[in-house]
């Protein structure tokens, strides 16, 4: 049997409960450390999850040194990611974190470079990548039943009442949630995006401090447009967290609500008016291992870190995620089109 992956979760919040459990349920890991700045939410957890030979303690670099582990945890707030993983990377450790990548680009930017020059795996965790029925849907796109995509539009509406920081958060729905409906447009499509236009707004009748609504249009590469629009303060027939998806092709279209539900025409015949359609059936699809959210990222990184294989959200491939969020942040505030680098 290979030799445990030994692992210091830092952050001992509310997520962190999560995380422990997936660790607990795969063999090849074992929680040698826990930190928090307040240490009694550590040895809280701990206690918890029975983990008596655990280091706890509020000093990361303290901790680190006592455990000599081979990847870190990240479950702390936005704010505190480019400190924990800077530290970790510094200490040889493969570090795998809570999404966002960092809270700015200038963070992403040196926090990628700082995992290739310490030849160590950075990534993050986008669980809705790991959601079958997406993998379902992307498996049918690359099929070619339908042609190449051209344009993606998707909605997201829900009427989220947090209560707590998110609801004096600015770009509070750009900034924390659409992170994962973005990066699931990079994923539909295999796309990387070239530049956005956005607005954002608060309207009337919003329980949030600041802009909570918006409307944005990416240029990804191949010519695809993709559309958002989006609100976390939309009363009444909410669509799924995953968002509701509408995929043109060149030969027919696509529809996905985020759920169970797909639906999908090609084209039979052309020579009317509207050309002749024909449903086609999305087929099931396995996804393998990659599944289950959070634990099929967990899965897949400890795999990593013994093969010497990059997984799928590894940090060099999530910051262009990362970039459309701050993109459109940026043309927002500028009320113009602006280009994406990374």
């Amino acid at each position: 049997m290979d030799k445990k992956v030994r692992v210091v979760l830092v952050g001992c919040g509310g997520m962190s409960g999560g995380w422990l459990k997936i660790a607990s349920e795969i063999p090849g890991i074992e929680i040698v450390g826990l930190v928090d700045i307040r240490e009694e939410a550590a040895r809280k957890r701990a206690e918890e999850f029975k983990l008596s030979g655990a280091v706890v303690g509020k000093d990361l670099k303290a901790v680190l040194k006592a455990t000599r582990p081979d990847a870190v945890f990240d479950c702390t707030v936005p704010e505190a990611h480019y400190g924990v993983t800077m530290t970790a990377l510094e200490h040889r450790c493969h570090v795998l974190g809570e999404k966002p990548l960092a809270d700015s680009m200038a963070h992403a930017k040196a926090m990628v470079a700082a995992a290739k020059k310490a030849r160590r795996i950075y990534a993050v965790i986008q669980n809705r990548r790991y959601d079958p029925k997406i993998r379902r849907l992307r498996h049918f796109l690359e099929s070619g039943v339908l042609g190449r995509i051209t344009t993606v539009n998707c909605d997201f509406y829900i009427g989220a009442h947090f209560g707590g920081f998110r609801d004096r958060m600015k770009h509070v729905l750009l900034l924390d949630m659409a992170i994962h409906t973005f990066d699931a447009a990079r994923f539909i499509t295999g796309a990387d995006p070239v530049s956005v236009l956005c607005h954002e707004w608060n309207p009337p009748g919003s329980w949030y401090a600041y802009d909570a609504s918006a409307v944005a249009i990416f240029q990804m590469k191949g010519g695809i447009v993709y559309t958002y629009r989006g609100s976390w303060c939309a009363e009444g027939l909410n669509t799924t967290w995953e968002a509701d998806w509408r995929i043109v092709c060149e030969k027919g279209t696509v529809l996905w609500n985020g759920g169970d539900i797909f639906r999908a025409q090609a084209v039979a015949k052309t020579g009317g008016f509207f050309s002749e359609l024909t449903d086609v059936h999305i087929p099931l699809f396995d996804p393998g291992e990659k599944t289950g959210g959070h634990a099929g990222i967990i899965k897949e990184f400890i795999n990593c870190i013994r093969t010497g294989k990059r997984p799928e959200t590894y940090c060099a491939d999530n910051i262009k995620s990362l970039a459309m969020v701050f993109g459109a942040i940026k043309s927002a505030q500028l009320k113009r089109l602006v280009k994406i680098t990374w």
